[in-house]
């Protein structure tokens, strides 16, 4: 019975077929992505859904002829807003130098950084909570309008989902002063900043659908 010797060159070559299967498996897909990427990409994909689903509601209810209570143009406040929302945006600058100091091995901007774009949120959350105060004041509460409704409902989202935001990078900064950190973990960074700036994408959206659109019949 013949038998097949294998020689150096065949084993080598055979061993670096098997670990470059063990890497796409494990590590990257074809697409050149990391399964952790890959994973965070349908995520986002999925949170676009309902935020579609709750943009569709809004615009249907906001221009409801059997409306109550206030309606947008009694309540906007286009400045404040506006303001709030640059803050907003140059968070995601801030995101982007934590990233880029995190993979220059730059521990002390990194938390610089980090820390920076939380600051940001946070006063984007102030100012939406400030907001959400004076609109329930003028007579706009969850349950006074369909429009109530699903203004809060929306804008609300959002800002549970810049929480988040605000507590994943808390515990990146955290891990950072700890020195647990390093710049080989920096895709956890890459991920966490994926997460912010489609935050911000999306307030960006939300913005000009909710405050800058005109309602319907004005």
């Amino acid at each position: 019975m013949a038998t097949i010797e294998q020689t150096p060159a065949t084993q080598g070559s055979a061993k670096a077929g098997a670990s470059e299967t063990y890497g796409d498996s494990h590590g990257e897909i074809s697409t050149g992505l990391t399964h952790s990427k890959l994973a965070f990409w349908l995520f986002l994909s999925s949170d676009c859904l309902f935020f579609g689903a709750f943009i569709t509601a809004y615009l249907l209810y906001r221009g409801s002829p059997n409306q109550v209570g206030p309606g947008p143009k009694d309540l906007f406040d286009i400045p404040f807003t506006s303001a709030t929302s640059f803050i907003l945006l140059m968070s995601s600058l801030t995101m982007v130098l934590a990233l880029a100091a995190i993979q220059r091995g730059d521990h002390r901007r990194v938390k610089i950084w980090l820390l920076a774009t939380c600051l940001l949120g946070a006063t984007f959350v102030g100012g939406q909570v400030f907001e959400f105060t004076e609109f329930s004041r003028e007579g706009l509460k969850v349950n006074t309008s369909l429009f109530g409704s699903t203004f809060y409902i929306l804008t609300g989202f959002h800002g549970l989902h810049v929480l988040i935001g605000i507590v994943w990078l808390l515990s990146l900064w955290a891990m950072s002063t700890r020195g647990r950190l390093s710049q080989e973990k920096s895709e956890s960074v890459e991920i966490a900043g994926l997460y912010w700036h489609f935050v911000d994408v999306v307030w960006i959206i939300l913005f000009t659908v909710i405050y800058l659109v005109p309602q319907p019949g004005t």
